[in-house]
């Protein structure tokens, strides 16, 4: 069954450097990624509109084969290594969740 996982970015980006230090090494891996846990972009930072509550100030929705695939990704050190970054430059939830 796929799985989701949704970022948010939940404010401004406050230190720019580390959110493009963040997607260099996202590009560098997107191959490795996608090979190797099924990874699908399927919204990046596209425009949005909130029907109700508050928009975040972006997202992203990225697909997978399963939620244990979705999990290895994230738990991944190449991952983590890249995450690091996101940490530094924004705040974000991450939100998986199992699709039908």
């Amino acid at each position: 069954m796929p799985a989701y996982m949704i970022f948010t970015r939940e404010g401004p980006v406050f230190d720019q450097a580390e959110m493009d230090a963040y997607s260099a090494s996202n590009r560098a891996q997107a191959g490795n990624f996608v090979e190797k846990y099924g990874l699908k972009p399927l919204a990046v930072y596209g425009a949005m509109e909130a029907l109700e509550g508050e928009a975040p100030d972006g997202v992203i929705i990225l697909e997978f084969p399963s939620a244990d695939d979705a999990r290895a990704w994230y738990n991944s050190p190449e991952y983590q290594a890249a995450a690091e970054h996101r940490k530094k430059g924004a705040n974000y939830r991450a939100i998986l969740v199992e699709g039908l």
